[in-house]
């Protein structure tokens, strides 16, 4: 791959010495020469070489001797009205694009970022990444037999990157031109320098162009079920209430190296629930036959029923080395008073941690100190130093306290009246304009309360009990905020539109961050209906950080980028943060197993029900 500082020295001799047409096309000769040095290959990484060898017979951590058969019943708290994942409209089971759809390339998950051959069997790209070119495997097909093409691969693509959902549009705009250079092969050439591109492109999903002429693909519904090209298709389903995946017997797809041991089970079905204790009640009468569990002191106290006790329902612990993420309260900085960094300060000093962590978990869920904590990527504790400060040196004058010196999540004594930290939040809000008034209501110069509304999707009873917690905390400050449950099809809307003030807030982080996270909190999202910058982040630093791990041109420099990225989004006082698990937790039926290595991943995508199998 060329450097930039490769690039650099290009450019300048061209500019230099631009007026000797001999010597100019010497140096074009020589840039042509790099570009016909590329040469198709099995995989492509991030940095460096694919892991597995070009005959590679599976991955690492599938079975390939997995027997076929049996089924798997997932629980769902929510609802679904679509069937199509990638829109905006609407609400689908987030089973099926993994499930249903394939993707020119697909990855290793025991990589932080590496693809190998899918629907295509070789890619190419420019030593630059400048270009990347994918050549098609003969016998790819969708489910109904017909054969994959390029030019369902150019619909797909702009089709996604124009009517689909805006988590496409980003790439696409990058593109300069998608072109067929053979019967097999097409070719995307970027107009700006982005060393993850060839690597998305190899991860959109391929759609059949057939099926969707003269219908209007960013409409949503229910009346066009999806002709895929993935290992299952859809089989009955009933708006709202259940989704049964059946295994394609004829998956074109079954002995690919990458295939081999996966989508073993055949049947996927998704139940639907209003309420996370109705799903649990269902799981232990036998209805679902897999559960994940998120909170510690529930799968310590209350997993001893008597199909656990039998051995007919085993607890399996997966133990994993991917980022925390963030989960917690998000605030929307559009809207005042979360527009003042100081307020969302002290928002999070009146968050007892420590008190309802104890209360809900026993103590036992380690808090999450910053976005990438529990990994390298994760900010380093202190002052920033080396690589890291110099990134973030361009924009110290407008970097919030905490950013370049070090942040720390505030800890509390541990009782529920938490003084200390209610008495720095009290300060922090007098600062922002905010006095206790009559009553012991918090109140502005002008006499107004502070009032806000915490939105939460219905029947999400973690977030729910968190909730109700910290509402009798805020009380202390003089803040009663309206607690609002609304429906699974309404918080999606809501939450799309930007409607709240603070609501619950998921992003799970993987090893290998990349342009997702423009979408996640960059400036160009930030007024994106439908995209995942619910916090409204605006700021130049965090975006000029995200292309610096774009263009990073060792590990080292990505790493560097990455936690300079984790600082400006920790010390932005976005999100309230809950807990993490570094161990994941499913109990499920003892005749449902999976292999006993696992990725670095752990259980993520790709992980369940994908290389699990059924055995008596």
């Amino acid at each position: 791959m060329i450097g930039s500082s490769s690039l650099q020295f290009r450019h300048g001799i061209i500019m230099g010495l631009v007026q000797n047409t001999r010597i100019a096309c010497i140096v074009t000769a020589f840039l042509l020469a790099s570009i016909a040095s590329a040469q198709p290959r099995h995989g492509i990484a991030m940095y460096g070489d694919p892991a597995l060898p070009p005959d590679f017979t599976a991955l690492p951590y599938a079975n390939p001797d997995a027997p076929k058969g049996g089924r798997i019943v997932q629980g769902e708290v929510g609802s679904f009205d679509s069937l199509n994942p990638f829109i905006l409209k609407g609400n689908p089971p987030w089973q099926m694009q993994f499930l249903v759809y394939e993707s020119l390339m697909g990855r290793n998950y025991d990589e932080p970022f590496t693809l190998y051959g899918l629907l295509a069997e070789s890619v190419e790209t420019a030593p630059d990444r400048s270009w990347v070119e994918f050549t098609l495997r003969p016998e790819a097909t969708f489910s109904d037999g017909t054969p994959v093409t390029v030019d369902d691969v150019l619909w797909s693509f702009e089709t996604l990157g124009t009517e689909g959902h805006p988590r496409f549009h980003g790439a696409w705009q990058k593109v300069a031109s998608a072109e067929r250079t053979g019967e097999r092969t097409v070719r995307f050439t970027f107009n700006e320098r982005d060393d993850e591109l060839p690597l998305i492109m190899g991860l959109r999903p391929i759609l059949k162009k057939a099926q969707w002429d003269g219908k209007d693909f960013s409409a949503s519904g229910l009346n066009t079920v999806p002709v895929g090209s993935g290992p299952y298709v859809i089989g009955d389903y009933e708006a709202g209430r259940y989704v049964t995946l059946l295994r394609d017997k004829d998956y074109w797809g079954a002995d690919l190296p990458l295939r081999r041991g996966t989508g073993n089970l055949d049947e996927v079905r998704m139940e639907f629930f209003g309420d996370g204790t109705v799903m649990f009640e269902a799981f232990k009468g036998g209805l679902l036959n897999t559960m994940r569990e998120t909170n510690a002191k529930k799968w310590a106290t209350q997993y001893d029923f008597p199909a656990i006790r039998s051995g007919d329902v085993v607890k399996s612990e997966i133990h994993h080395q991917r980022p925390s993420g963030i989960t917690g309260l998000v605030m929307n900085t559009r809207r005042a008073p979360f527009d003042d960094w100081r307020v969302r300060e002290a928002m999070i000093l009146a968050f007892n941690f420590e008190f309802i962590n104890q209360t809900l978990n026993g103590g036992n869920a380690p808090r999450i100190t910053s976005y990438f904590s529990n990994s390298d990527l994760g900010m380093l504790d202190g002052a920033a130093t080396g690589r890291t400060a110099d990134l973030l040196a361009p924009f110290a004058d407008t970097l919030l306290p905490g950013t370049l010196d070090g942040y720390e999540m505030p800890v509390s004594d541990g009782t529920e009246r938490n003084r200390r930290n209610t008495a720095r939040a009290l300060d922090l809000l007098a600062e922002a304009g905010w006095q206790v008034g009559p009553g012991g209501t918090l109140r502005n110069a002008d006499g107004e309360p502070f009032e806000f509304t915490i939105l939460l999707n219905q029947g999400d009873n973690e977030s729910q009990q968190v909730v109700d917690l910290y509402a009798a905390a805020l009380k202390r400050l003089g803040i009663a905020p309206r607690i609002l449950s609304v429906d699974s099809a309404q918080y999606v809307q809501r939450t799309q539109e930007f409607d709240f003030d603070m609501t619950w807030y998921t992003r799970a982080l993987s090893l290998s961050p990349g342009n997702e996270q423009k979408l996640y909190w960059g400036e160009g999202s930030a007024d994106t209906p439908g995209s995942r910058n619910w916090m409204g982040a605006d700021d130049p630093a965090i975006d000029a950080m995200i292309d610096a791990m774009l263009t990073s041109e060792t590990p080292q420099d990505f790493v560097a980028a990455t936690r300079a990225l984790d600082r400006l989004l920790t010390a932005g006082r976005y999100v309230i943060p809950i807990w993490h698990n570094p161990v994941s937790w499913i109990a499920h039926d003892a005749r449902l197993h999976y292999p006993p290595d696992t990725s670095i991943y752990g259980d993520w995508i790709g992980f369940q029900p994908d290389v699990w199998w059924w055995q008596d």
